[in-house]
């Protein structure tokens, strides 16, 4: 795998076009499901596998390896899974794989508890507890931060503020997948793992919007589990436990659904598990 080119997760994601997502009509509109509300930012931010040759040297593993690596902690296809061209344009999608900067993390690895096992803002371990990194200087951390961590932020919290602005409430769908087995580093997760993983915040998830998730997915026949095996919700900074217009919920899907997990090629069914995932989502926003 080359893991120096940027991997596309949709051909004409621009163009809302995707080779895997349900197909617009002979008009050029989108298929028969309905759009996200305006006021829903999609974040996407684990689903990109780009590694920067700029940065390649950093890396301990050979590119074999790191290949690997990549395969494994990537949430592939995460913007066709969640129907990123059904949005009015508030999507937030990392531009290089959370090896390079993990924006789910809080900037500074004091606040960040996956610090202490490696995978902060900048990993440093991978996800089988091994050196990931040469250690960096502090410079060399700030100019990963100051390329590729800030502009993500200032791009979502700009977005959330434009909700804000134009109707009044905002709300983040924390959009990610999970492995069907447990990786390494996940010490205490168990190996019974659901379809669906409902992440919540205490102060951005109210029950109001949480309750939706869980019964739409269920109702759907999937197995729903609220967070675990993962937990929490995104929110910008700026707003983090202080306004709360903006809401937030991390829907985590199980990769064994979607996707060849040795590969990270879509598998058969992808297109009904898209389909339904995107259906679910959207029913609950439209009904808040």
């Amino acid at each position: 795998m080359d893991t120096r080119t940027v991997y596309t997760i949709c051909p004409e994601f621009e163009a809302a076009a995707c080779v895997f997502c349900p197909k617009p009509d002979a008009g050029g509109r989108p298929g028969p499901m309905p759009g996200y509300p305006s006021w829903v930012v999609l974040h996407l931010p684990h689903d990109a596998r780009d590694i920067p040759a700029e940065v390649r040297d950093q890396f301990l593993l050979d590119d074999r390896e790191l290949g690997r690596e990549v395969l494994r902690m990537t949430d592939h296809r995460t913007a066709d899974l969640f129907g990123a061209h059904r949005t009015s344009g508030r999507v937030a999608r990392a531009p290089v794989s959370r090896l390079v900067v993990d924006v789910e993390r809080f900037e500074s690895d004091t606040l960040e508890p996956m610090a202490a096992a490696g995978m902060g803002a900048v990993y440093t371990h991978t996800s089988s507890i091994q050196p990931l990194r040469r250690p960096l200087d502090l410079s060399e951390r700030e100019a990963l931060l100051e390329r590729w961590y800030r502009p993500h932020h200032r791009r979502l919290e700009q977005l959330v503020e434009d909700a804000l602005r134009q109707q009044g409430r905002a709300v983040v769908l924390d959009a990610h997948s999970f492995p069907s087995r447990p990786l390494p580093y996940e010490r205490a997760a168990s190996s019974d793992r659901p379809d669906i993983c409902i992440g919540t915040d205490p102060f951005h998830t109210p029950a109001a919007l949480r309750d939706p998730f869980v019964n739409a997915f269920a109702s759907e026949g999937f197995r729903v589990a609220v967070d675990t095996p993962f937990s929490g919700a995104l929110v910008p900074v700026r707003y983090y436990r202080r306004d709360p217009r903006v809401q937030s919920v991390m829907v985590e899907v199980n990769r064994r659904l979607y996707l060849d997990e040795a590969t990270g090629l879509p598998a058969r069914g992808f297109a009904e598990v898209a389909a339904a995932v995107q259906a679910c989502c959207i029913a609950v926003l439209d009904g808040l």
